[in-house]
């Protein structure tokens, strides 16, 4: 008796199709796997075992081989347990056999019957509709992470005799539905820009760098309010679409980061790890790689607080997703890409005391002060665009000073520019001002001849390089959008320049 049931894996945030194969015959009883298995696909014959014989379902005793094909592919995870389960079930006349060559299962058993949650139910459900299915047998705890996915039907289970019954057409249930108006009703954000009582300007900077999508590093002593500025961030950038919002919430599912009520990640995120993170925890890794929190970041905010307490290869290795939007992990048994289109904002002192440049407040030296700054490195500085330093708002101002503008009035603007660069960049393969090359940046900012003058005196002033020259471009491109001006005018230039480090430029 042979029957086979189609199931799948994760690799990088895409699944792979793997076949169970279920051949029971006449000979010594014996439970065989095969088929590249790690450790805990190894043990699944026990869970399927007894999982079995608890849901009230009897194991003949005759030789029992399951594989899982692909053999070349390396299996881990126990997300095929159920469809072991049901390929034997069906082998053994419990389950009717044509009802189940449609269907994609995966799940984990107890030895009770009872089916648990697993990771990575999205990309496995996207890929069964890919595959041509038209029904998935997912655990219940996942169904509303496995819905979200249109033209295939989703079925959640809590028991395997559920499914054993649904299966014989006993349990005549629906599909779980998905409203994606629900979903994107958008709440309140937690933080408001309201909240930031002066900081006028470093408010308009934020808004520049998230309206070009500019990496943004705001520099000031403790106290400064930068945290405070930089987790407000997200509340202005423009809402997910359904596609940014697929496409985040496989990378938290395969990173088992998603809720149980969670079926679909409608916000942006703001990542921010301790500065003693590790490189593989930033970027990803692992014997079979697993996103990093570049990747969890994806569509969002990667905020470094105590840039330069970071590790020095913890930060060097985000320099090519900071160019590229996505990392390449390669490793023995796989290769995976994860998608690292994130906006970097970063925080950090000027000096090791954090007090420089008052040097009635600051104790240290010139030399101290430059080694502190050299641990962020010229080609990692060169891909951020804005470059803020954060006065600290007196006691007297906090108490006086009203309520700013909002986030509201602010991603309105936002959005405003966003459009505008869509429109633009139509046929690019970039859609911010932040992403343009220097090729690009000739192609698309067009200076004044009358403008010329006025960049070369700035340029020769600030001792800027040929780097920080099309930085201010790209930055005064933002402006003008904002502005809703199609030419870069005097303004936008000299405010562009202005966003420059203050306490000791480094090009």
């Amino acid at each position: 008796m042979f029957n086979k049931m189609i199931s799948g894996t994760v690799r990088g945030i895409d699944g792979i199709e793997v076949q169970v194969e279920v051949d029971i015959s006449s000979g010594l009883p014996t439970f065989e796997m095969v088929g590249y298995l790690s450790s805990e696909v190894k043990e699944a014959k026990e869970r399927v075992r007894t999982a079995l014989r608890n849901s009230g379902y009897v194991l003949p005793p005759k030789r029992i081989t399951v594989n899982l094909s692909p053999a070349d592919l390396k299996k881990e995870g126990s997300a095929f347990d159920l469809p072991i389960a049901i390929a034997i079930l069906t082998s053994l006349g419990y389950i009717h056999k044509q009802k189940t060559s449609s269907y994609f299962a995966v799940g984990e058993l107890s030895l009770d019957g009872k089916i648990n949650p697993i990771q990575g139910v999205l990309p496995l459900v996207d890929f069964a509709k890919k595959r041509g299915l038209k029904s998935c047998i997912v655990p219940e705890q996942n169904q509303l992470e496995g819905c979200v996915v249109k033209g295939i039907n989703v079925y959640g289970f809590s028991h395997l005799k559920e499914v054993v019954d649904f299966l014989n057409e006993v349990d005549k249930r629906n599909p779980v539905p998905f409203d994606e108006k629900s979903y994107f009703e958008q709440g309140g954000e937690e933080y408001d820009f309201k909240d930031v009582v002066g900081q006028e300007s470093i408010k308009r900077a934020v808004e520049i760098a998230v309206a070009g999508r500019h990496n943004l590093l705001l520099e000031g002593p403790p106290g400064a309010g930068k945290s405070m500025i930089a987790k407000r961030i997200p509340s202005i950038m423009p809402d997910l679409t359904l596609e940014e919002s697929l496409e985040l919430t496989k990378i938290y599912s395969i990173s088992g980061l998603l809720g149980k009520k969670d079926g679909l990640l409608t916000k942006r995120p703001f990542r921010a790890p301790h500065h003693t993170s590790s490189q593989f925890s930033i970027v990803g890794g692992g014997r079979i790689p697993k996103p990093g929190e570049i990747s969890l970041a994806h569509h969002g905010v990667l905020f470094l607080d105590e840039m330069p307490e970071f590790s020095r290869s913890a930060l060097e290795i985000m320099r090519q997703p900071l160019e590229d939007g996505k990392i390449t992990l390669s490793r023995v048994n796989a290769s995976c890409e994860f998608p690292a289109n994130f906006m970097l904002v970063a925080a950090m002192n000027p000096c090791p005391c954090g007090y420089f440049p008052d040097y009635n407040r600051c104790s240290c030296s010139p030399n101290m002060i430059q080694k502190y700054q050299n641990k962020i490195s010229q080609p990692l500085l060169d891909r951020i665009d804005i470059n803020m330093f954060v006065e600290p708002v007196g006691i007297e101002n906090l108490q006086k000073e009203k309520k700013g503008e909002g986030s509201k009035q602010m991603k309105a603007r936002v959005e405003k520019a966003h459009e505008i660069q869509r429109k633009r960049y139509k046929n690019c393969s970039f859609s911010y001002n932040g992403q343009m090359t220097p090729k690009e940046i000739g192609r698309f900012v067009k200076i004044k001849p009358e403008h010329e003058p006025l960049l070369k005196t700035m340029l020769e002033k600030y001792k800027l390089s040929a780097r920080a020259y099309h930085r201010i471009l790209k930055v005064a491109r933002t402006i003008a959008d904002l502005e809703q001006s199609e030419t870069i005018e005097t303004q936008h230039l000299i405010e562009a320049v202005s966003y420059r480090r203050l306490s000791g430029e480094r090009e």
